[in-house]
């Protein structure tokens, strides 16, 4: 266009247009200053205040290491309150520059991987020992966690200041006597360390009548379950880089799992907390906040554009690595403790 205007200039409007073939109100047209188009406001949309409440809503201390949609969760669950939908915080965060990714996040390749599935609670664990750094280079204090993998439900742990085949045979022994498993009932999923490995552990599991299976070799990702709670609790909040000493370790823990089991709201249980799953809880919690989202839809039903706000359901099954021909819908437990030089049994 600036070329065309020079041209103009030079050889005259009519000339212009008549060697470029182009009407002269054409020309007249784009030389005029268009004003920008203004996106009008939709009647449904949040008012300025309202918009400015959910910010600081997302802001506050107590949401502040949360999603918007496990906000949007928990201010159904605890407040009884709806201030718009997940997708509108993520829209109103964005807005304000502050929608970003706070971790590091891994891609794995596909593999073939071992195939389980889980229906209810109490049907396949997942175990897996991680390695927490003592008060100096070079020291460890080992912590096993034993997790199901339909509720995410922690159902045993233990800090060690060794990783020994014994330790994880007491733990199993402990957490099965605990949750009142029979034998045949459950599946023992674990990677291929040394202590799962070990003939005595393999031994206590044919005696508790436990079916165990393993992860292929340096995979990660076919534990899925139990790294993915390592990584929650490594992200914490409040983790400490080190621990001081075993008393400072099993402190941490002891508020930790708790807090796992019973306030943390797990995105893939449709926010739930795994106590609720556990336990057989999620039916009224999920009832309580489709009763809050039906006040909300009959106060300002314009805002719900598609369909009624719907609460969920809970997770009907759980699979680590379903095969592709398969269709699928897709708590402080009471702690068992021992007093020893190195160890601590929950």
């Amino acid at each position: 266009m600036q070329l065309i205007a020079e041209s103009a200039a030079r050889d005259g409007v009519a000339a212009t247009c008549a060697a470029l073939g182009v009407a002269r109100a054409t020309y007249y047209r784009h030389k005029r200053p268009r004003p920008a188009a203004r996106r009008p406001t939709p009647p449904r949309a949040l008012s300025p205040e309202e918009r400015e409440r959910v910010l600081s809503t997302l802001h506050e201390e107590e949401h502040a290491d949360l999603a918007p949609a496990a906000v949007f969760a928990k201010m159904l669950d605890e407040r009884g309150e709806y201030l718009c939908s997940a997708r509108t915080m993520y829209r109103i965060l964005a807005a304000a520059g502050e929608v970003h990714e706070r971790r590091n996040q891994l891609v794995h390749p596909e593999y073939k991987k071992p195939e389980l599935l889980a229906t209810g609670p109490n049907q396949v664990w997942s175990w897996d020992i991680t390695k927490l750094l003592g008060p100096v280079k070079w020291t460890y204090f080992y912590l096993y966690v034993v997790l199901d993998i339909f509720s995410r439900y922690v159902v045993g742990w233990m800090v060690a200041e060794r990783e020994t085949a014994a330790h994880a045979q007491r733990l199993i022994i402990e957490t099965c006597a605990k949750h009142g498993i029979a034998p045949g009932s459950l599946t023992l999923h674990q990677d291929r360390g040394a202590p799962m490995r070990a003939k005595t552990f393999a031994q206590t599991l044919a005696d508790l009548g436990l079916t165990k299976t393993h992860s292929r070799p340096h995979v990660s990702d076919d534990n899925p379950f139990s790294e993915a709670q390592f990584k929650t609790l490594k992200y914490r909040p409040g983790f400490p880089g080190r621990f001081n000493g075993l008393p400072h370790t099993l402190t941490w823990c002891r508020d930790f799992f708790p807090w796992y089991n019973d306030e943390h709201r797990h995105e893939a249980l449709n926010f739930l907390t795994p106590a609720d799953v556990h336990f057989g809880r999620a039916a009224a919690v999920l009832a309580h906040r489709q009763r809050v989202l039906d006040v909300a839809y009959a106060a300002h039903p314009e805002r719900f554009v598609r369909r009624p706000p719907a609460a969920g359901e809970p997770p009907k099954e759980v699979w680590i690595n379903k095969p592709p021909t398969t269709t699928a819908d897709d708590n402080p437990a009471t702690a068992s403790t021992a007093s020893a030089s190195d160890q601590a049994l929950h």
